[in-house]
């Protein structure tokens, strides 16, 4: 059933928290490829962590090549999903979480979202959506409506750096940023930081204010670079580019994050 097609439905023929609408939306399938169901990193609180199956960047340092493929997910409905978190819910709120929907790169399935979206809403649990923004054309109002916080990853600033770390432009996420910051929608920013790759400190200069110029970024993660995910580069029989990278010192960490706090932005 085609996106548009599904709300329509689903917002004609029953009010928002029935029964109906958990049978709308158990005709909606997806492609799942893991759940974490008591994250602490993807969000506020303790989390149930959907990881969706499939991704358009190829990033050099995606430590889950594994998620990068709808078939290397399970199938399965919304309704199972929601299901699943439905016994979860109480242990949810009592740690001040939720549900994070994370991957791969969730939307690429986005009518598979939105159900699960739905669905977490009616159960009254806070949403937040992990995502690069690079495919935030597929995420229509009525999806993001039902997303709390948006977890943003932005992997560079300059159109040159993005597509050697993704292989993919930078305007989309750039433009998804902005549309979120008119809706008024929340805003954790994510940045990987990776020496000889994501370190130019002008780069991220730009992007602190950029960022703070959205006024809806409510923190700021600058994660530093580790290769926890080089053996299943392994694994698959790909190649690691990152193999003789190291991570970033403390002072070049500490450095880049002072750049994000003179830029009026917090970062814990």
């Amino acid at each position: 059933m085609p996106y548009t097609d599904f709300r329509a439905e689903l917002a004609a023929a029953v009010p928002v928290g029935t029964a109906a609408a958990g049978r709308l939306a158990g005709r909606v399938s997806g492609w799942v490829h893991s759940v974490e169901t008591a994250g602490t990193v993807d969000g506020p609180g303790v989390r149930y962590v959907v990881f969706l199956a499939g991704c358009p960047l190829r990033c050099q340092y995606c430590h889950n090549p594994d998620t990068q493929h709808m078939h290397d997910g399970t199938p399965t409905t919304a309704a199972e999903v929601v299901a699943d978190i439905a016994a979860t819910a109480g242990f949810l709120r009592h740690g001040h979480g939720g549900v994070t929907l994370s991957g791969g790169e969730p939307l690429v399935q986005p009518e598979f979202c939105a159900a699960i979206l739905r669905g977490c809403k009616d159960l009254g649990l806070h949403t937040a959506l992990d995502t690069s923004g690079f495919l935030g054309a597929h995420a229509d109002d009525y999806l993001l409506a039902d997303v709390d916080l948006v977890l943003l990853d932005i992997k560079a600033f300059t159109e040159a750096t993005y597509r050697k770390v993704t292989g993919a432009a930078l305007r989309p996420t750039l433009e998804f940023a902005e549309r979120l910051a008119s809706l008024g929608k929340p805003v954790w920013l994510r940045y990987v930081l990776v020496p000889g790759l994501t370190d130019d400190i002008a780069e991220i200069t730009a992007l602190a204010e950029f960022a703070a110029g959205l006024g809806t970024v409510e923190r700021v993660d600058v994660l530093p670079f580790h290769k926890m995910g080089e053996q299943k580069w392994r694994d698959l029989g790909r190649p690691y580019r990152l193999g003789d990278t190291q991570p970033p010192s403390a002072e070049l960490t500490d450095r880049v994050r002072g750049i994000f706090r003179a830029a009026g932005l917090v970062v814990p």
